[in-house]
């Protein structure tokens, strides 16, 4: 909540940090508005439930427009604008659509790819029409983490906590229930369009120094259609005085088309998987033998419970396959990635709130790292200052 007072604060619209805390305080305690008196002229300031990295914490963010009479009169149902200047006081920064923030969609006629700026947040892909991944609604965060990006590492760090250089980095703690930090540094900041074609897009966002990470990173995510399916390239550049660790992943949910998850088998090609303790952290690598975990010759998903971090994959010498779902009729979707995603995570919760209701999905993670990369070193990434590195996964679809 604090940057997003201070980038308030910082433009000067409310005369001064005082009268900014002031009003935060007024609207942090439920006012569902105000009305600001400033040199440039009435504002009226609502509030609205935005991102936050910690799971019992709502961040505000404050949304505001030049006061006509129905907004002073508190009867206007204006939406307004993002933090920054009303019409004719200088830049704006984009109009409020929904909590994801600013669409994208790119469609060639065969495939349609659809991505948010909220975590890059991919929201669906359809080829010729058959959904080939879980539906992220704008309207709400992505429900279990559905499509956002990892960086600068996927999964887990134990306790929130690692070593950089003989020194202990305190991360945030952000899965409060496991005393771990998850899923990155990005979960929660709205990327920025760098370069669009009519067949990709790519998103940028920074990753700046804060609790636990000392180092400035810039991160961005490039979405491109690619025959029956999308290609997801995620890149990185340090921007630090010094060598950063560095890992990545993503965290889509799969679909074939309308067969629900119980009806598909799920194949991975994996030569190790991760033991993990109560927490989830991983304690051991164990060889992938025959039983509940081996998913090489594929598993019917019906009933599965899996949360299980697999290395050793298929494409560990070439770009290839890593996993592959198929229906009852042949039909497939596949996710394949370059060898530096050496990892996959899958996930089958029971309770995943989807676009049919709540059911059973299956998310295939790809990540360059496994879990607690962090502190074990395994598969991490160093960049030299101003070192740049990409890699690549994607997901198609295989008709019957």
């Amino acid at each position: 909540m604090r940057s997003v007072l201070a980038a308030v604060v910082d433009r000067g619209l409310f005369g001064g940090i005082h009268r900014g805390f002031a009003l935060f305080r007024r609207l942090r305690a439920g006012a569902a508005g105000a009305l600001v008196r400033t040199g440039r002229g009435a504002v009226v300031v609502a509030v609205r439930r935005f991102f936050c990295r910690h799971r019992d914490c709502s961040p505000f963010v404050l949304v505001y427009s030049r006061g006509c009479a129905a907004e002073r009169a508190g009867g206007c149902g204006c939406r307004g604008d993002v933090v920054g200047r009303s019409a004719g006081a200088g830049p704006r920064l984009g109009a409020v659509t929904d909590i994801l923030g600013e669409q994208f969609v790119l469609d060639d006629g065969a495939v349609r790819v659809e991505v948010s700026a909220l975590a890059a947040v991919l929201r669906e892909v359809r080829v010729r029409g058959i959904r080939i991944t879980e539906t992220v609604d704008p309207s709400g965060l992505p429900p279990k983490g559905c499509g956002i990006v990892l960086s600068p590492w996927p999964n887990r760090v134990a306790d929130a906590r690692w070593q950089l250089n003989g020194a202990t980095q305190q991360l945030d703690v952000t899965d409060v229930a496991r005393g771990g930090a998850i899923h990155g540094l990005l979960r929660n900041t709205a990327y920025t369009l760098r370069e669009r074609t009519d067949r990709s897009l790519t998103l940028a966002a920074m990753i700046h120094p804060q609790h636990g990470w000392p180092l400035l990173l810039e991160s961005w995510v490039t979405y491109a259609l690619d025959g029956d399916g999308v290609a997801v390239t995620h890149g990185v550049r340090n921007h630090a005085d010094a060598p950063a660790p560095w890992a990545v992943g993503a965290h889509p949910y799969f679909r074939v088309g309308e067969v629900s998850t119980d009806e598909l088998m799920l194949r991975v090609d994996a030569g190790v998987r991760l033991e993990l303790d109560e927490r989830l952290n991983p304690v051991a690598e164990r060889d992938v033998i025959a039983g509940e975990f081996d998913l090489r010759g594929g598993r019917s998903l019906h009933g599965a419970d899996l949360n299980v971090a697999y290395g050793r994959l298929a494409n560990r010498d070439t770009r290839g396959t890593i996993a592959r779902l198929e229906a009852p009729d042949g039909a497939a979707t596949e996710v394949w990635a370059d060898p530096e995603f050496g990892w996959l995570q899958v996930f089958t919760p029971a309770d995943f709130p989807g676009a049919d209701g709540v059911g059973r999905a299956v998310a295939l993670e790809p990540m360059s790292a496994p879990p607690n990369a962090l502190n074990s070193g395994i598969d991490l990434i160093w960049l030299a200052p101003g070192e740049t590195r990409e890699l690549t996964w994607g997901a198609r679809h295989l008709p019957a």
